[in-house]
């Protein structure tokens, strides 16, 4: 078991203190060299007569990455609503660190998405497609060499983690980036880091993805098949620290939005510096009046006063309200402003694994929903801009003008009946 007691501390809402996380972890996945997931039909449909083929794998590089077409599994291309249609109900998981340690939880929530038709965005700390053996190729901002405040995975766990990765790409869910060494506290922390130390950061996270081949020398697994320059658009800082000066080194990358706000509320999200905000948002808590972060590292502050190993004989209970609290959530938004909801995890088994458990059961509770006829909507983060991107721009005012818990004067068709285009 590793220890967490070092990682990501953040602010709260409405009066109590909470905390944020870091790591992950799952088991393998299979593939072939061309990019098709083990066991499964070809996305593009190779193999069908009068199916298109699928393009041949451009290799980038050292061979780390590849170009192989567009990204299968993808939402049809979004359009704008229609003046007074009803806007979705956006859902949003994400997972930080998304490296993979022997527990299961990554291949556990890939299944999960598959099963459900659902997109999700990973948000990986590129330490765990490193080799410890490397670790002092990692120059941190404001640190000593090849130090890190989250672990290096053992090589057993990288090569898990690269055919993970891959696997998740090829279902449709979005790589981001969760940086590396992931500091939160003292001098080093990167929440004083300069725009020049943030750049420095991202451009060794994204080597250290493209090159994995040459720091590990492994010849036996096939690519990674992206483009990472070209499919890194979004991240989310360790804690949610350092989001100002992390900007204006986002934009010039040509990046499209950012969810390392420190806490915000159920509304619909605005742009930052030229950048899509998308924070981690309040939800209600049940039994409490105070409102608690959309994340399962805050719920379990508030539970466990940041142990990850409290007894046992509370995990029912703080299972059943962890819970309650996400679907409280969801259906804040879905039956009043259509905020989207963002929800952040970790592949960890704190106390017990509860907070998986909860976030297994919400991701049910909003797959009935779809199910059941509603415009609800399970996507990635790079989904979802691509969403807001094509809306007009007296619609999202519209949305964004909104309050928590608001509902739309009138309904939908009067609130939102606007200019044709």
């Amino acid at each position: 078991m590793r220890d967490v007691s070092r990682r990501g501390m953040i602010g709260l809402g409405a009066g109590a203190a909470a905390t944020l996380g870091l790591a992950a972890c799952g088991t393998t996945a299979q593939g072939d060299a061309a990019g098709r997931p083990g066991g499964s039909p070809s996305p593009s449909g190779t193999g069908r007569p009068g199916a298109p083929k699928k393009p041949a794998a451009r290799l980038i590089g050292d061979g780390s990455t590849a170009y192989t077409g567009k990204q299968p599994r993808q939402p049809r291309y979004p359009v704008p609503l229609e003046p007074g249609e009803t806007p979705p109900q956006f859902v949003v998981f994400s997972w930080d660190g998304a490296g993979e340690v022997g527990t299961g939880l990554f291949d556990r929530f890939l299944r999960l998405a598959r099963e459900n038709d659902a997109h999700m965005t990973f948000f990986l700390s590129g330490l765990y497609v490193l080799p410890e053996s490397k670790k002092r190729v990692y120059d941190p901002p404001n640190n000593p060499r090849g130090a890190s405040d989250i672990g290096y995975l053992s090589d057993e766990h990288v090569r898990s983690t690269l055919k993970l990765v891959r696997q998740a790409w090829l279902d449709g869910h979005e790589i981001g980036t969760h940086f590396n060494g992931h500091f939160c506290g003292g001098s080093g922390s990167v929440g004083n880091w300069t725009s020049r130390q943030w750049a420095s950061e991202i451009e060794q996270a994204k080597a250290f993805v493209t090159q994995w081949r040459t720091h590990t020398g492994w010849t036996d697994l096939p690519a990674l098949p992206f483009d990472y320059e070209k499919e890194l658009i979004g991240a989310r800082t360790p804690c949610l620290l350092g989001q100002d000066n992390l900007l204006p080194v986002a934009r010039e990358l040509g990046w499209r939005y950012d969810a390392s706000s420190p806490g915000g509320v159920q509304r619909w999200p605005q742009k930052k510096q030229g950048l899509w905000d998308l924070p981690l948002q309040a939800m209600p808590f049940p039994g409490h009046r105070f409102e608690v972060l959309s994340m399962d590292y805050n719920i379990l502050a508030n539970q466990s006063v940041n142990s990850t190993r409290a007894p046992s004989y509370n995990y029912p209970a703080w299972r059943t309200q962890a819970a309650e609290s996400y679907v409280s959530g969801f259906k804040r938004a879905y039956e009043t402003n259509r905020a989207p909801f963002f929800i952040g995890n970790h592949f960890e088994e704190w106390n017990g694994g509860i907070y998986m458990d909860a976030v297994e059961h919400v991701f049910t509770h909003v797959a009935r929903e779809k199910e059941k006829g509603g415009d609800v909507r399970l996507v990635s983060f790079r989904q979802f801009v691509d969403w807001l991107d094509v809306q007009r721009p007296e619609v999202l005012e519209k949305l964004q003008s909104m309050d928590v818990a608001e509902r739309p004067a009138g309904g939908w068709n009067a609130y939102l009946r606007g200019r044709p285009a």
